[in-house]
């Protein structure tokens, strides 16, 4: 199976200086635990709940003056489309990531990959396994 079986489509974007406070609210809004940051249409960083009260909030910083840029992590971490998915869950393991921007052939972000993403996955394709043998069993 590839990245682009499992994957949730599309994503929302924030620019380099976007507030966090308006970052915070997207991800609270959303149900998320991290945003792409993109610049000219390409992806230049990540910024994650942990950023946000690591880089920012921990070291009494103003979050009203704060931007996106100052508390996103780096390096890019992403997957493509078109890689096998146990690969792409194995990379995020070793990376100690939980989620991964998914970008196409064109370089061009398509969407993000969740370990929830990989594991509703599983579920639903062990759940039409299991289906189809005991359908075929009883047929």
């Amino acid at each position: 199976m590839k990245v682009k079986d499992a994957m949730h489509r599309g994503a929302t974007w924030f620019a380099p200086d976007t507030n966090i406070r308006e970052i915070a609210r997207a991800m609270r809004d959303e149900d998320i635990g991290a945003v792409p940051i993109g610049e000219n249409d390409r992806l230049v960083g990540m910024v994650t709940d942990r950023d946000i009260v690591c880089h920012g909030l921990a070291d009494g910083r103003d979050i009203d003056m704060m931007t996106a840029r100052d508390v996103m992590s780096g390096p890019i971490l992403y997957c493509r489309t078109e890689e096998d998915l146990e690969d792409a869950a194995h990379f995020m393991e070793i990376k100690g990531v939980r989620r991964l921007p998914v970008i196409d052939s064109n370089k061009r972000m398509v969407g993000m990959l969740s370990m929830g993403d990989i594991a509703a996955f599983a579920t639903r394709n062990t759940s039409g396994e299991m289906m189809e043998a005991v359908t075929a069993h009883h047929a």
